[in-house]
């Protein structure tokens, strides 16, 4: 299979699932459009890959958001896989008339899942998840729910028999691919604020780096299912 991935900035790249599809013999190509490259055709990909994205794209769109809008609605329309990770997935719930706002708490950092009764995710029961959002969405209509976290409890979904999945959480992310996103990211004071309570220090998220190690299994078992519908 041939993928397409849109990526939204730079500290927002593709990390492992580069990695993942080219190991399972899948080719790929990442559009940046940040950078401003366009987005491409839907009929040039058997498959597309959301990633995630600066949330201030969400109030302020940038220029390119009405192609990348287009070009997810025909994928919906279609029949070929899509995923939404992040930023992604708040798009591609969006544009399934999902509600997105913000949530009651930030999540940044590792954070325990527990899947729904209902989900089709082939998954734990409960996981450890990197997880960098402040925005949150509603269940699509027609969608099945992954699960969720403390402060999270929509972490997921999965629409159309498991053609289109979207993830809030990150199994995508490496140790590298942290790092970088924290050098972008705004310096944090520490705070005992309950706002703050599921947010963590750079410090915490960084002292174990076997918890990144942790997530390629999870990623392996989420990619195997997604693509196995097309």
């Amino acid at each position: 299979m041939h993928i397409h991935l849109l990526q939204h900035g730079a500290d927002h790249a593709p990390a492992r699932l580069t990695d993942w599809l080219s190991s399972m013999g899948h080719s790929y190509t990442i559009f940046h459009l940040y950078a401003g490259e366009l987005t491409p055709r839907p009929a040039e990909s058997d498959a597309l890959i959301v990633l995630d994205g600066p949330e201030t794209f969400i109030d302020q769109p940038p220029a390119w958001f009405k192609a990348e809008n287009k070009l997810i609605n025909r994928y919906l329309d279609g029949q070929k896989p899509m995923m939404g990770i992040g930023f992604g997935a708040l798009w591609i719930a969006q544009a399934l008339e999902a509600i997105i706002a913000p949530g009651t708490y930030p999540e940044r950092g590792w954070h325990t899942v527990s899947l729904a009764p209902e989900s089709p995710f082939d998954l734990p029961e409960q996981f450890e998840a990197f997880m960098w959002h402040r925005y949150v969405f509603s269940l699509p209509d027609n969608a099945l729910p992954l699960g969720g976290s403390a402060a999270a409890p929509l972490q997921g979904f999965s629409w159309d028999s498991g053609r289109v999945i979207g993830l809030l959480c990150l199994f995508e992310v490496t140790l590298a691919n942290v790092k970088k996103r924290l050098e972008y990211a705004e310096p944090t004071t520490p705070t005992s604020s309950a706002a703050d309570r599921f947010r963590q220090e750079s410090s915490q998220i960084l002292e174990d780096a076997t918890r990144f190690h942790r997530l390629a299994p999870l990623l392996d078992r989420i990619m195997t299912q997604w693509l196995r519908v097309s």
